[in-house]
């Protein structure tokens, strides 16, 4: 897999002008303008450089979790650095919008280089991407224009730290737009909550914890055809609890019907639930409930 390690050459190989500055570029297209067309398609490749993108979508299905959708707004999209991109020419968009690309190393010695590493929606597939309403498009595009003149004139000793402000500014309204999406889309969370509770429920039926072990998280967000980080941050949403919590009750309430199965050791049992060291399965079931799988099962064992 080809790896960019320069903001340069990895703006050389899509295609796009290089920029003004080694470490950060800014491609807006203003009025009648129009962004620099990328190479159309790529194999899998990464870089060291975040992007933050806005473009808006004119043709083709674009897909947001396992529902497509018919979005007429903009879809504003975050990548971090080292996260593999691949496209093709499926899917098109209208050349406007703008596109900010920088180096990991620009944040280097501010506030924002630890901060940006909280912002989850820099882990979400490009699928989930931010999809803003016009009235959050003028607030980012104002914020966009700020940074945009920084960026072109005759920088000073002032500039970066200014850009640095505006990027500031904008994760943290992109943060805000996200919790409004989160909440207009809980019908989509439910639905994913859903498809997350039947896909462990027929796992767990059909022998495969025995078999093949817990599944990791990367695993169900997979077959949900979401990213971890999304996945997680929407059962968050929906029901306070992360994806690891949900995993963990349904391996508890399995556990305790299997307790009270009085032939079973509770080694069996921990290897029938897909833990491959029983001690760890009897620290998270007294973690959960209170007490151990012995406790447990003393107290509930059927007379």
């Amino acid at each position: 897999m080809k790896h960019f390690k320069t903001l340069s050459s990895y703006l050389d190989y899509v295609g796009l002008p290089r920029p003004e500055h080694p470490m950060l570029s800014v491609f807006n297209s203003k009025g009648d303008g129009y962004l620099p067309c990328p190479r159309e398609s790529s194999p899998p490749i990464t870089n060291d450089c975040y992007s933050i993108s806005f473009k808006k979508y004119v043709a083709g299905n674009l897909n947001y979790g396992r529902t497509k959708y018919d979005f007429t707004n903009g879809a504003l999209i975050f990548i971090s650095p080292r996260q593999v991109l691949q496209w093709d020419n499926r899917v098109v968009f209208e050349q406007k919008g703008f596109s900010i690309n920088f180096h990991e190393d620009f944040l280097k010695g501010t506030a924002l280089a630890q901060q940006i590493k909280k912002y989850g929606f820099f882990a979400y597939s490009v699928n989930e991407a931010l999809h803003l309403s016009p009235k959050e498009e003028k607030q980012i595009e104002s914020i966009v224009e700020n940074i945009e003149i920084e960026y072109q004139n005759n920088q000073d000793a002032f500039s970066k730290e200014i850009i640095i402000s505006q990027l500031d500014t904008l994760l943290k309204y992109a943060n805000r737009f996200y919790e409004r999406q989160f909440l207009n889309r809980k019908e989509i969370s439910n639905n994913l909550l859903e498809q997350f509770n039947q896909y462990l429920t027929e796992y767990f039926e059909s022998g495969q914890l025995e078999e093949k072990g817990i599944p990791s998280i990367e695993q169900i967000a997979n077959k949900l055809s979401v990213s971890q980080r999304y996945l997680s941050d929407t059962l968050k949403k929906e029901t306070g609890k992360t994806t690891s919590e949900h995993l963990h009750l349904h391996l508890i309430d399995e556990a305790k019907n299997i307790l009270l199965q009085p032939n079973k050791s509770i080694s069996e049992v921990a290897y029938e639930l897909g833990f491959e060291y029983p001690p760890y399965f009897s620290r998270l079931f007294k973690k959960k409930e209170g007490m151990s799988p012995s406790e447990y099962r003393e107290k509930y064992k059927l007379n």
